[in-house]
């Protein structure tokens, strides 16, 4: 699967874009027509949770758009994960009825 990055008012580490990579790649187990997916990875300013990873995955026909904030990244991305395999899911499900 081909991810864009854009990393906002921050240059990303490498290992945390690996990561993001390694859990988004596990995703097509789950729907074989992922086209693409944009990342998004955001510093808030506001509170503890000022994290955000807002993650839009291309399938074939539509688009599927999430966003979790948490405390670090590695936790948003798999808040974004849980939530995607989910809807990733039941849209292939959806798809075969």
């Amino acid at each position: 699967m081909r991810i864009h990055f854009h990393a906002v008012n921050f240059d990303a580490d490498k290992k945390l874009l690996a990561l993001i990579q390694k859990k988004l790649d596990r995703l097509e187990k789950f729907n074989d027509s992922i086209v693409e997916s944009d990342v998004y990875l955001k510093v808030n300013n506001t509170g503890k949770m000022n994290k955000t990873v807002e993650v839009k995955v291309h399938v074939s026909g539509n688009s599927l758009v999430v966003s979790r904030d948490a405390e670090t990244f590695e936790k948003a991305t798999d808040l974004v994960y849980d939530v995607l395999k989910r809807r990733l899911r039941k849209n292939k499900e959806k798809k075969r009825t």
